[in-house]
């Protein structure tokens, strides 16, 4: 945790606050094209103007002091009253290229902005904005391309009395940044629509949700499917008719199959009425037609699916109890029938296994060595990773970037989501509603939906070696309409999810879709 200390910082106070920077030199006598006490450990604690670097604002607000991320001393930003700042470093005779600013971060939150950013380097302000994490650190990073040969380097607060950040160990290399992914499952939107569910633009004009999100900058769905629900959606046929809309608005599709006929989840692996009393041997085939069957379908009306899923949260395996990883060779078997479906279709569409485990890392670990040791085989790794259930931002990092390192596979969030007000739409309560159970720094807003938004989609982009491929968000479009519960079988039955849609209670598209704006 943080602990300010402040130590006659009135005497330090620079004659430049408030200053904006068009009105400072520019600082051409310490620019270099590496930057220059990167961990700002030159001065120890208590500097006023680290070394190297430059300030302005609120300047008695930017200092040093001990406890770093890597070494003894960090950047902090922090003051008792309401406070601007911006921490700066200008760097010149740069190659021009793609460069990306890596910084290891952390926040208390609560402020107006906080973030990295990198500008004057000829195109457009790169930002970053700080996940709050109070105390474990995270790595973020700024990617940007360089023209002219120049670039600035910024730390920014615009903050309340109190509100803190510690930046460390920065780099600013060659490399280049951004997501491939920017989904949302929108596997509840046909049966929404049947039972009478609109949609509409912030503005309020009736649209097509999925043109709306497209708009928004959504370039991926998702859809699940079940084998025989009993409400007949999350079918192969609903998928089929739902992946032509995707496809004719320009998105991508990830297919995900649950192996059931009603969701498929750690607690829950239950085996399809139809394949209720096949031997193992049977189930093996089952998981081929059926995979096949569905993606051939796909391919055959012109809408490919371009990722897989072969399971879903598949934590404890799928089929039970056949294919519970109390038995990695049978499960491996069932697994590997799915991947060979998929590739019997088309060898260029990955393969993805799903695990709801985006903050542990010792299960993650567990499940993928069993995995391989079983010869089990996959394109990519696909989390659910829930911050009200699934560890900390830190723990996410931690597990993330070990899963791409450990396996040399790109990763990818299956799910994630988050409320934007707790009451309910429906007479079913909610799974998300009472402010105890929310991620501290985090609201239950539009805007707070969109921070941790941001702040999930900050942390793929982060991976290393560009194994972060981007996220879904899960079921953008299960708005509260009646017919539409949670039972397939139940037409009473409601829905505990409606506060985390991406669409509002009057059902215009919440401002919390600019995320799919990220870069």
């Amino acid at each position: 945790m943080f602990h300010p200390r402040r130590t006659l910082r009135a005497l330090l106070l620079p004659l430049t606050a408030g200053l904006a920077l068009t009105a400072l030199p520019a600082q051409t006598a310490q620019a270099a094209a590496t930057l220059t006490n990167a961990g700002f450990e030159a001065d120890g604690a208590g500097a006023a103007v680290p070394a190297g670097w430059s300030e302005y604002g609120d300047t008695g607000a930017s200092f040093t002091e001990s406890g770093g991320h890597d070494g003894g001393h960090r950047l902090s930003h922090w003051s008792s009253a309401a406070y601007k700042v911006e921490t700066y470093q200008y760097l010149s005779g740069l190659t021009d290229g793609a460069y990306k600013l890596t910084a290891w971060v952390r926040s208390g939150g609560g402020q107006k902005s906080a973030y990295l950013a990198l500008r004057n380097c000829g195109g457009a302000e790169q930002r970053t904005d700080l996940p709050v994490s109070a105390s474990g650190w995270i790595r973020i990073v700024v990617p940007v391309r360089v023209t002219g040969n120049r670039c600035t380097v910024s730390v920014n607060s615009d903050a309340n009395a109190g509100n803190w950040i510690n930046v460390d160990d920065l780099t600013f290399t060659s490399g280049t940044g951004g997501l491939a992914i920017k989904g949302a499952d929108i596997s509840s939107l046909a049966k929404s629509e049947a039972k009478g569910g609109v949609y509409r633009t912030a503005s309020g004009t009736t649209a097509d949700p999925v043109a709306v999100l497209k708009n928004a900058g959504m370039n991926y769905a998702r859809l699940k499917v079940w084998v025989n629900p009993a409400d007949g959606y999350n079918d192969k046929a609903r998928v089929l008719a739902t992946a032509k809309r995707v496809k004719a608005a320009g998105q991508k599709l990830l297919v995900d199959f649950h192996y059931s006929d009603i969701w498929a989840d750690p607690g829950a692996q239950t085996k399809p009425t139809a394949w209720a009393g096949h031997a193992y041997s049977r189930l093996r085939t089952d998981v081929y037609q059926h995979t096949y069957d569905v993606l051939d379908a796909l391919k055959a009306q012109g809408t490919t699916a371009d990722m897989v899923q072969v399971g879903n949260e598949i934590n404890g395996g799928m089929l039970w109890s056949e294919g519970s990883t109390d038995n990695w060779g049978r499960l491996a078997g069932l697994l590997n029938s799915g991947y060979a479906a998929v590739k019997a279709v088309d060898p260029s569409t990955p393969v993805a296994l799903h695990l709801a485990k985006g903050g542990d890392l010792a299960g993650t670990r567990w499940w993928f060595d069993s995995a391989v040791a079983n010869g089990v085989r996959f394109d990519a790794i696909g989390l659910s990773y829930y911050g009200y259930w699934h560890g900390t931002l830190t723990d996410f990092q931690t597990t993330l970037d070990d899963a791409a390192s450990r396996y040399g596979k790109p990763v990818f969030v299956a799910e994630t989501a988050y409320p934007f007000r707790l009451d309910s739409d429906d007479a079913h309560e909610n799974i998300i509603d009472l402010p105890g159970e929310l991620v501290s720094g985090y609201p239950a807003t539009a805007a707070g939906q969109l921070a941790w938004m941001n702040s999930v989609a900050n942390i793929v982009e982060a991976v290393p070696n560009g194994r972060g491929l981007g996220v879904f968000y899960w079921e953008a479009t299960w708005t509260a309409v009646d017919g539409n519960g949670w039972d397939p079988a139940d037409a009473a039955s409601g829905n505990g999810w409606e506060n985390q849609a991406l669409f509002g209670y009057d059902d215009r598209a919440l401002s919390s879709t600019a995320w799919f704006g990220h870069r």
